[in-house]
């Protein structure tokens, strides 16, 4: 499929999934924006809040809606271009090569305002969309006394997936606008986590991200901005979602040991 490089059309593009697949698809809804198109997405409308207030977008649908767009961008196994690359490549690459769009798109999302609430804070997100990628709590448990050690402030922040580990983490930051949410987690310092949807956006906003990758593949689903991405690297990974039971991959002492080995070198 390939676009006019430059258009006054209306274009309607379709991306249905969770929060870290969304964000994904962003930049191509920011360069539609700077082509000249007017766009509007369909999917998970608290997922796209964000790009309309950005200003990429300028409406969001729950549904499909047939007959008024000069362009259809569907990404969906029932037709249309397949939403994941069939070949290992970050899926953002994958969207411009089908696309034939310029890659001029930005690497991180440069927000103002917000009230400070995790200012400075080292932000521990210690779950995800599937339990499958989940490292043990305790690994998070660790990290968090290793942080406040090196002299962090630090908090939980759960999703609204993962709420049910509140009793668990009792000291937790939670905000369910994606919007408000963006304007806190941008003044965080330090942000740890999964491949979760969570960790997509603190590494969009800039944040210093270091991120756990077991099953999931971090070639094809690293983030946007600059993460680092800490994974075992084992010969049966990635395997997601036919994940094994012992999950290897995800083994607590060799995961916080290269944390604190990554964490000092950024301190370098």
């Amino acid at each position: 499929m390939e676009l006019p490089k430059s258009g006054a059309g209306r274009v309607l593009l379709y991306r249905r999934g969770g929060l870290g697949d969304t964000l994904l698809t962003y930049p191509v809804l920011e360069v539609l924006k700077k082509l000249g198109y007017r766009t509007t997405v369909v999917g998970n409308t608290d997922y796209f809040k964000l790009a309309k207030y950005l200003g990429w977008v300028e409406e969001v649908l729950p549904e499909f809606i047939q007959g008024k767009w000069d362009i259809e961008i569907i990404f969906s196994f029932e037709g249309g271009i397949e939403p994941f690359p069939k070949e290992r490549i970050w899926i953002v690459d994958y969207y411009f090569k089908e696309l034939k769009l310029p890659k001029i798109y930005s690497r991180r999302i440069d927000l103002r305002g917000g009230r400070g609430l995790l200012r400075g804070k080292a932000v521990i997100h210690p779950s995800s969309g599937s339990r499958k990628k989940n490292p043990p709590l305790e690994l998070f448990f660790r990290i968090k006394k290793f942080l406040e050690e090196e002299g962090l402030k630090t908090t939980f922040i759960l999703g609204e997936a993962d709420l049910h580990l509140g009793d668990l983490v009792k000291d937790f930051f939670y905000e369910g606008d994606l919007v408000k949410l963006s304007l806190e987690l941008k003044d965080a310092r330090v942000f740890v986590g999964n491949d979760s949807g969570l960790s997509h956006l603190a590494s969009y906003l800039g944040v210093k991200s270091f991120l756990f990758y077991g099953p999931t593949d971090p070639v094809v689903w690293k983030p946007l901005g600059e993460a680092t991405l800490i994974s075992l690297n084992l010969p049966c990974s990635p395997c997601f979602p036919k994940v094994c039971e012992g999950r290897p991959c995800l083994d607590q002492e060799k995961l916080f040991k290269l944390f604190v080995s990554y964490y000092n070198i950024s301190l370098c």
